[in-house]
């Protein structure tokens, strides 16, 4: 099973860090460029334990769909979302939150399977892995970047 972990150090408060990471509409923003739009369960604002998405986008030329639910939730430390239908035969992101000075490393562990077995496995190595470091890697530069500017504030009031 595959595991991608990534490192983001935000300099803004966990709490602020934390919500940008379970908005709806800051997702939306962050994945712009694959056309993603929520059109199922919570659509907008702020995801939370027990809710699901269903996210519609483009990958690799095909629309996809794809329901995921928050099955762990202790605001402002860690959540996590799992896949309950889509393209991946599974996947759990877990989202950790540390916060030092004024620093908040936010921690992606993102596990997953592959479906179709073997070809999946070799979809992994030569492509599958890459692209979903950099769809995560995109998503956080623009968590950061709402963040430190203070634009964080026209998605909510903490």
């Amino acid at each position: 099973m595959p595991k991608i972990e990534l490192h983001t150090e935000i300099q803004a408060a966990r709490k602020i860090v934390f919500d940008l990471s379970r908005s709806i509409d800051l997702h939306k923003v962050s994945t712009a460029h694959t056309q993603e739009t929520a059109v199922a369960g919570k659509t907008s604002g702020f995801i939370g334990l027990n809710e699901t998405v269903t996210w519609r986008a483009k990958h690799f030329g095909i629309y996809q769909k794809m329901t995921v639910r928050i099955t762990a939730f202790e605001s402002p430390d860690y959540f996590a979302d799992e896949m309950v239908r889509g393209a991946f035969h599974e996947f759990k992101h877990e989202h950790y939150f540390k916060e030092s000075g004024g620093i908040t490393v936010m921690t992606d562990v993102f596990n997953y399977r592959s479906p179709l077995g073997f070809v999946g496995r070799w979809a992994d190595i030569l492509f599958l892995k890459e692209y979903m470091t950099d769809l995560l890697a995109t998503r956080n530069r623009v968590i950061k970047e709402f963040a430190e500017s203070g634009k964080w504030k026209t998605l909510f009031t903490v």
